[in-house]
């Protein structure tokens, strides 16, 4: 009896023995074969990019497009751009980006578009490897709330990037009109400011949360956030993007660039780059965005002359706060309203990088801001459209 029982529990080990073994070849296969095909993509799509970028030198791919990660990027010639901008006319100039010019253009089919010609592009090697490497990069960002990349051009002379023309410039622009020659733009009103505010906190929070790895955008600032006829935004100029850790809590080493008084502390100082850095600069055109001030002006008086030093100790104080305002904003704005966004701001600008929240979190403390205040103006449309029906001009009941 003690023999067949010890057969039976014999029999069951090998049982599950073979069982155990069995799992594991089979997950042992499934990852070999997710890994197979994860380099088979990535050899894959470096073919295709590297086939693009020899017909380009040819000459021979005009109107050719090419589709990457289901996104069409089209291929232009010097020539067309060159036409498209008038001979990239110096009245065309229409900013100046990371690495480049950027001009005013319209396409042979009519479209208007911003054409940047990027810096050095003549030098070969270690730069046409960048340029491929950075084209690959802006064709996998789509969203709404970035500035959308139509296309680019590629010879062994020139780099050039075709966007979609933003009709009202950049933020920066309207915030402070007096630094601008030229035609006057247009002031801000603070449901407008508010409505940037959320738009572009999107347009960080899909780079950090829905791009793998994220994206460092590393130059975030008021003239990066472009507005279009609308007046609605889209964050702009990746040059100095950078791809970040895809750990939680990890950082990439990288030389410190950047804008000054945008930067966050922790990156000057150290080189350590993460989300957290863009979101202390998201921290500063908040500010900007609230007083109508640049974040570094030292022709202010002492003690004022860094935005986010003067401002940080003011945000908390429900009092304090409403002296810093824009005094363009006065009467558009409730005291509530203030205080929550100034809360917002000081929690993106602290010097310790963990105590800066995600840009997911930015956006859903802005989100029922925008939202409230929506339904105040509907309310408001609403009850100026009775009141006109009961006019005395109209009165109820009338014959």
């Amino acid at each position: 009896m003690e023999t067949d029982e010890a057969y039976q529990r014999k029999e069951r080990d090998s049982l599950v023995a073979i069982v155990v073994l069995a799992c594991l070849a089979l997950t042992s296969l499934f990852v070999a074969f997710s890994y197979y095909c994860y380099i088979r993509n990535k050899v894959s799509k470096r073919h295709r990019i590297n086939k693009k970028f020899n017909c380009e030198k040819k000459g021979d791919c005009q109107n050719q497009q090419e589709v990457t990660d289901n996104n069409a990027l089209q291929i232009f010639t010097f020539k067309q751009l060159h036409s498209a901008t008038g001979g990239f006319s110096k009245s065309n100039v229409v900013g100046h980006g990371g690495f480049g010019l950027v001009y005013r253009g319209v396409l042979n089919d009519g479209r208007k578009v911003a054409i940047k010609f990027m810096d050095n592009a003549g030098k070969q090697g270690k730069m046409n490897s960048r340029w491929r490497l950075f084209v690959e990069l802006l064709s996998r960002l789509r969203s709404p709330y970035l500035l959308a990349l139509l296309g680019y051009c590629s010879d062994s002379s020139h780099k050039l990037l075709v966007y979609e023309f933003m009709a009202n410039g950049g933020l920066q622009e309207h915030l402070y009109p007096n630094n601008r020659s030229g035609s006057v733009p247009l002031r801000l009103d603070w449901e407008t400011r508010m409505r940037i505010a959320l738009e572009a906190a999107k347009g960080l929070e899909y780079l950090h949360e829905q791009v793998s790895p994220p994206v460092i955008h590393r130059d975030f600032k008021s003239s990066n956030i472009l507005l279009d006829r609308n007046f609605h935004a889209k964050v702009s100029d990746f040059g100095l993007a950078k791809v970040g850790s895809d750990k939680a809590g990890g950082h990439v080493s990288t030389r410190v660039l950047g804008t000054q008084g945008y930067v966050a502390p922790e990156y000057a100082l150290t080189g350590h780059l993460t989300t957290k850095s863009d979101v202390y600069s998201y921290g500063i055109v908040l500010l900007e965005l609230l007083t109508g001030r640049v974040p570094v002006d030292m022709k202010r008086a002492t003690g004022e002359g860094v935005l986010v030093s003067w401002a940080l100790p003011q945000l908390g104080d429900r009092d304090k706060v409403m002296d810093i305002m824009d005094p363009t904003l006065e009467g558009q704005y409730t005291t509530k309203e203030v205080v929550q966004v100034a809360a917002i701001a000081a929690m993106c600008v602290q010097a310790e990088a963990d105590y800066r929240p995600l840009m997911a979190d930015v956006v859903q403390s802005l989100v029922p801001l925008i939202r409230s205040r929506r339904s105040a103006a509907k309310l408001s449309g609403c009850s100026s459209s009775f009141s006109l029906a009961r006019s005395p001009d109209s009165p109820a009941g009338s014959q």
